[in-house]
């Protein structure tokens, strides 16, 4: 049974950098045709897909207002999936989810994964 956990540093202001960390057990990340995607949700709203990883390391970008400021990689030797967040302002304020299917693609649909971690607060405030 694959299982995902969250952490990160909870909060942060404005323009800071922040790392969090997908920590999977039950599995190898670098297992063929396992995706890896960090989803959000902030107050009020649906949760969005932000960026999702292939087993060979491809990243793929989903969120707009993350281009150029959000980075996703694979920690093998950890078996960690990480998102990197920069330049933060109050609009990236959420809770942040990982999940993963088993697949031969990345998709930024909800329904397409099949396991799930609990979520990690993020909270970007002066």
């Amino acid at each position: 049974q694959v299982q995902l956990q969250e952490s990160g540093p909870g909060l942060v202001k404005p323009s800071q950098t922040l790392s969090l960390t997908c920590t999977v057990s039950g599995t190898s990340i670098t297992t063929d045709y396992y995706y890896w995607i960090w989803f959000r949700q902030a107050p009020g709203k649906g949760r969005e897909g932000v960026s999702c990883i292939s087993p060979t390391g491809t990243g793929t970008i989903y969120l707009h207002s993350g281009e150029g400021r959000f980075s996703i990689s694979k920690d093998n030797a950890k078996n960690t999936v990480d998102l990197q967040l920069s330049e933060l302002s109050p609009e990236d304020t959420a809770v942040y989810y990982c999940a993963a299917r088993r697949h031969l693609v990345c998709s930024s649909r909800l329904s397409a994964y099949a396991y799930w971690g609990q979520g990690t607060q993020v909270t970007v405030s002066s």
